[in-house]
């Protein structure tokens, strides 16, 4: 268990406060610059969240002024906590690695901060690094240590082989994949994702993050992928990912996933490649007991990007109480409302609050940054408690967790 931090420290971080506001992404910057000198751990980062305009920093910025700022408040940060530790976990962050980013963090503290930066500042940044750092090592090995105890888990990095591709849309394409031991796979809670490792010849090492789009079930996983425009994972996959080549996994993690047993109504609501995870949650939802009305709603550009509409509908039809609505943002010449899709333009605020049970209902929710901000933002000013939504975001959402 870590030690408590002394008041004398904590009195000193929440004071810089304002420099971190003024420098803080210069800090950060520097931050990075010092711990990517270093290969091993440059690599364990995805590379495409850096560099000139990238998210990732602004993203540590926010997190590091958040930490100073309720450094004597910390459970206002625990789901924080929770979501780097399961994405450390994703990407095969280890106890070792924790000292480089203190030597970087503290050395980008005093170059940046000059004189300010004294002797007594960087004491009090070091030991609420550690002590921040040595919650995440404990939670992590807790992790590590499920995954490997579970029929089918491992730690690191696995062989899976693709054993088959799908074209589900116009952009997007799904990849089933078997371990290539032959052995079973650890149940995933849908919402959950993997980690891939992939080496792409011109580039170092490159890892990402993908949803399984299929409920568990012991033997293979389905990652259904979008071609993003210049993305170097996604095009890499969709033209060199075909049956029989063999891909690096790590185990399914993070905290974004469906109760065992919902007992409140489910909506599952997705933008774009955001349905992923919400064909696993209604997969499971259909195979379980549950006798919970699920809502099913997403949008789309139109009939062509409309990934998995037979499926979706084909599970609705199984005898549960599952309700699906499509939007088409823009409905294709010869598209037929009723027939390929429900409504079209986008899914709006007000029809979202009047036509899902807001008063009861846990939404699960992924997508864009802007359609994440919006439904996060309406279910919130229309008083649905923080802890009945859920979602998912796959890169640093800074802006998100600031609305």
């Amino acid at each position: 268990m870590s030690q408590p931090l002394s008041d004398r420290s904590i009195a000193l971080v929440k004071a810089t406060v304002p420099a971190l506001e003024a420098h803080g992404l210069d800090i950060v910057h520097e931050m990075y610059a010092r711990m990517f000198r270093n290969p091993e751990i440059r690599d364990l980062f995805n590379q495409s969240h850096h560099g000139d305009g990238g998210s990732q920093p602004r993203a540590l910025t926010g997190a590091i002024l958040a930490y100073a700022a309720n450094i004597d408040n910390l459970g206002a940060l625990a789901p924080a906590v929770e979501r780097i530790a399961q994405k450390h976990v994703g990407l095969q962050i280890l106890p070792e690695h924790y000292p480089h980013v203190a030597q970087a963090l503290l050395g980008a503290i005093e170059a940046v901060l000059g004189d300010a930066a004294t002797d007594e500042i960087l004491a009090a940044w070091g030991e609420a690094y550690w002590f921040l750092a040595n919650i995440l090592i404990a939670r992590e090995r807790r992790v590590y240590a499920e995954q490997a105890e579970m029929t089918g888990g491992w730690n690191g990095w696995r062989d899976f082989r693709v054993e088959a591709v799908v074209r589900e849309s116009s952009v997007i394409r799904s990849f089933i994949l078997r371990p290539a031991d032959g052995g079973p796979v650890m149940r995933h809670r849908p919402g959950q994702y993997l980690t891939f490792w992939l080496e792409i010849p011109g580039h170092p090492p490159v890892k990402r993050n993908y949803s399984i789009s299929a409920a568990p079930n012991g033997e293979t996983y389905r990652l259904s992928v979008k071609r993003e425009p210049q993305g170097l994972a996604s095009g890499w996959l969709h033209d060199h990912a075909f049956p029989g080549t063999v891909l690096k996994l790590a185990a399914p993690a993070g905290e974004f996933f469906l109760p065992d047993r919902p007992d409140r109504p489910v909506v599952l609501l997705s933008g774009g490649v955001g349905l992923t995870p919400m064909v696993a949650m209604l997969e499971a939802l259909v195979a379980s007991d549950s006798q919970m009305p699920v809502h099913y709603i997403h949008g789309t550009h139109d009939r062509e990007t409309h990934a998995m509409r037979d499926h979706v509908r084909a599970l609705a039809m199984q005898g549960k109480v599952v309700r699906v609505t499509d939007f088409h943002q823009t409905p294709l010449d010869g598209e037929v409302e009723g027939r390929d899709y429900d409504h079209a333009g986008l899914i709006t605020e007000a029809w979202l609050i009047a036509n899902t049970p807001a008063g009861e209902a846990d939404y699960f929710i992924c997508g864009p940054r802007p359609f994440l901000r919006a439904a996060v933002s309406a279910l919130s000013l229309a008083g649905v408690a923080a802890g009945r939504i859920h979602y998912e975001f796959f890169g640093p959402a800074d802006e998100l967790l600031a609305a």
